[in-house]
């Protein structure tokens, strides 16, 4: 390695937007066992998709008007 470790500072905006890259994906993983028994849930399962989706469309909004998709 050459130079000191200070001088290559990364942005905390890097950190955080990969963060809630992981958040959101993690969450979009719940949709996969949901579908694949969907028929035995019935009208149930479905309006608990819904709000869960609801609930993660919630904080996508929130994230956004935060402005932590911004990448400056």
């Amino acid at each position: 390695p050459f130079g000191s470790p200070w001088e290559k500072r990364i942005s905390i905006k890097y950190y955080i937007t990969a963060m809630l890259f992981l958040l959101f994906d993690v969450e979009v993983l719940f949709l996969y066992p949901w579908a694949v028994v969907l028929k035995q849930l019935k009208l149930f399962g479905l309006i608990e998709m819904a709000v869960f989706l609801l609930i993660l469309l919630v904080g996508y909004i929130y994230v956004w008007r935060k402005g932590a998709f911004e990448w400056e």
